[in-house]
């Protein structure tokens, strides 16, 4: 059940500008049904938004205008979901292994009307390579092994726009020799939206070699 979810933050009408109704619909869903699915742990809808929702939505002024991205590892929906309802621009396709994740992204996407969505059952090793201008994942590992997965599906030039918490800068430095295996330049860890008290999150930026 929705009962507890986090009530709106005010930051989110300006994440999400007239977006923001098909957004507070993906986030009553996922209340209601992300615990009964394994999507999100009973703990979760107290703080759904500031930690999950606002935090995916964030994400969206490192894309640019049109891309095409993928998700990896997409599960709840986020940030892939959250994305594709802020940005109608976007191309999304959600890469989750898992049947009954793969189940709900398909029916939230029904729900919520967005046509700019694929969902795609498949690891990320297995996924067809050089297909999107920006990967994302968020909440699927340390980067010695989510840059390997990530980084072969983007384009010949495209970015990686990874979600990461406040260990990102010890996670890159372990990462330097995959780093230089991959031959990605201009790594840098980014803050997605600086100056919202609480809100701050940190992104991992490369460019995959052209």
């Amino acid at each position: 059940m929705s009962d507890g979810l986090e009530q709106e933050p005010a930051e989110a009408a300006r994440v999400f500008g007239d977006r923001l109704p098909v957004v507070r619909r993906y986030a009553a869903d996922l209340a209601e049904h992300g615990i009964v699915l394994g999507l999100i742990g009973p703990l979760e809808p107290p703080r759904l938004w500031s930690r999950h929702v606002l935090n995916s939505g964030l994400l969206a002024e490192f894309l640019p205008r049109d891309a095409a991205v993928a998700d990896v590892g997409s599960g709840a929906g986020l940030p892939g979901l959250v994305l594709a309802a802020a940005r109608p621009d976007l191309r999304v396709t959600l890469i989750e292994p898992m049947e009954r994740r793969v189940a709900w992204l398909e029916e939230e996407r029904a729900r919520l009307g967005l046509e700019n969505v694929v969902v795609e059952r498949s690891r990320a090793e297995d996924a067809a390579p050089g297909r999107f201008d920006v990967v994302t994942a968020r909440a699927v590992g340390a980067l010695t092994g989510l840059l390997p997965i990530t980084a072969p599906l983007a384009k010949r030039g495209g970015r990686l726009a990874l979600l990461k918490g406040a260990a990102v800068d010890a996670e890159l430095a372990k990462a330097e020799k995959v780093v230089r295996r991959l031959r990605l330049t201009d790594v840098r860890v980014e803050i997605a939206g600086r100056g919202m008290a609480g809100l701050e999150t940190r992104v991992l930026v490369a460019t995959v070699p052209s």
